[in-house]
């Protein structure tokens, strides 16, 4: 039974440089803007069966100005990061460089404390894995863009570190068909979003 999961990015709540870990800050004038001027491309998705939304606020946020009055999933949330939320990775660095080195290179690693990024992904690809739904039905989830790059790790199962190649950028949508288990990457051509089906 294939089903549709949409996920949209959440708007940014701060410049690319000020992003924090598990970042809880509001949108800020940029990202309301944002989500003005790309609207009429996104609201379209409202018409989903389920509509889904991360807790954190821009998320939230996003998914309620875009008209989806998502339900908020805690499966959705960002990777715990411990002791290093609300740190840029710059302000981490600056604290414990081999502790942040260890996490880069190993997704088994939380010298933060909170989650490692092998269990993050596996979170974020059982959600996944479990959205109900008929065959062909619709889904739209907003999200941070961390829990989007681990939806696609786990949905192309891909090695842990592909993580941190994948750039998802805020109100971009990627789009998985399928099921448990079964998921293929495509990208439509003129089309402005990554497509797995």
């Amino acid at each position: 039974m294939a089903v549709r999961v949409t996920f949209v990015a959440a708007a940014r709540g701060s410049s690319l440089l000020g992003e924090r870990f598990e970042d809880d800050r509001p949108l800020d004038q940029a990202g309301w803007d944002e989500v003005q001027r790309v609207a009429h491309g996104l609201v379209p998705l409202a018409a989903a069966e389920l509509r889904y939304c991360s807790p954190t606020p821009r998320s939230r946020a996003t998914g309620d100005a875009l008209g989806y009055a998502p339900l908020v999933q805690l499966a959705l949330r960002d990777c715990d990061m411990g002791r290093w939320r609300g740190l840029t990775l710059g302000e981490a660095m600056a604290r414990e460089p081999d502790a942040v080195d260890a996490w880069l290179a190993d997704p088994r690693s939380l010298p933060h404390g909170g989650e490692s990024l092998l269990t993050f992904i596996g979170r974020v690809g059982s959600w996944l894995d479990t959205r109900p739904g008929e065959d062909g039905g619709r889904i739209v989830a907003v999200a941070e863009p961390s829990v989007i790059r681990a939806a696609l790790v786990y949905a192309l199962k891909a090695p842990p570190a592909t993580y941190w190649n994948l750039d998802v950028r805020p109100l971009s949508t990627t789009t998985v068909t399928g099921h448990a288990g079964r998921w293929n990457l495509r990208f439509d051509a003129g089309a402005a979003q990554s497509t797995l089906m």
